[in-house]
């Protein structure tokens, strides 16, 4: 299964997720963002946090392409307007573009704050937020599949 993670400028989010998801076996992983540049490294928090759990932070930032989603079977954004305004630019995606919360609750659905400028403690939460939800998103996931 290919996943492909969008926020905002892909150095804070949408590259947590990646990075977190690039250690679960059976699925390959991108990031991407609605209004990023090419070629941006991960925000200086984001990788501290990720370093605390060991994980890897190698990135390099990229707006979203219609390549980038047809290669998807999943799209998870972080928030309702990122969907929003993927859907509104690319309509054909609609039925495999999620928020990353809403996929992972849909009875709950939120969106992930930006902790771009945060403090540290911030960007923490953040990546604690998206491995909470993965490990649902993992079961939804095995469920599809049974």
């Amino acid at each position: 299964m290919n996943i492909l993670f969008v926020c905002t400028g892909n150095t804070c989010r949408s590259p947590m997720a990646a990075a977190i998801w690039k250690q679960v076996e059976g699925v390959e992983i991108k990031s991407a963002g609605v209004y990023a540049s090419r070629g941006a490294d991960m925000s200086y928090h984001a990788q501290r946090a990720l370093e605390e759990k060991g994980i890897d932070t190698q990135h390099a930032s990229q707006p979203v392409t219609r390549e980038l989603l047809e290669w998807a079977h999943l799209v998870l954004t972080m928030t309702n307007s990122h969907k929003q305004a993927l859907v509104q630019a690319f309509p054909d995606t609609r039925s495999k573009v999620y928020t990353y919360a809403e996929y992972a609750t849909p009875e709950n659905p939120f969106d992930i704050a930006d902790p771009y400028g945060g403090s540290l403690q911030d960007y923490q939460f953040t990546l604690y937020q998206l491995q909470e939800l993965q490990q649902k998103i993992l079961v939804r996931l095995a469920n599809a599949t049974d």
